[in-house]
């Protein structure tokens, strides 16, 4: 299984970035996928997830309200739709898999990561 992550890149406080995460290999639609931050110094910390029919999502308490995760199983793709961005969402961004039914929030309970893309937010 093989992840790319993309779509990062700076944008100003306030403004909306959408991340995209292609998967190949495996059946994607088995997989439950997360995404994942770690800025600068820090942990690297859940973001949100999604189950693999897409009926299921759960958000860190950070992001709650501003980010929605959704799955396009046809495509093999993620999102993570970023809206009200602040500067405290300056990170790299990964997306990764589980083989299971729920999603959970840490990264050892995920099997494949992606490279990860950079997001820059700028006060």
């Amino acid at each position: 299984v093989q992840l790319q992550a993309s779509g990062g890149g700076l944008v100003q406080t306030g403004g909306s970035l959408k991340l995209s995460c292609a998967a190949s290999g495996g059946t994607f639609s088995n997989y439950v996928m997360g995404w994942f931050r770690q800025a600068p110094g820090k942990e690297r910390e859940f973001v949100g997830g999604i189950t693999w029919s897409g009926g299921s999502t759960s958000y860190a308490d950070p992001v709650k309200g501003r980010f929605t995760i959704s799955r396009d199983n046809a495509k093999n793709t993620v999102y993570l739709r970023m809206n009200s961005l602040k500067p405290e969402d300056t990170a790299v961004y990964y997306c990764a898999e589980r083989y299971g039914w729920a999603v959970v929030t840490t990264p050892g309970g995920y099997e494949y990561w992606g490279r990860g893309t950079l997001v820059t937010v700028s006060s």
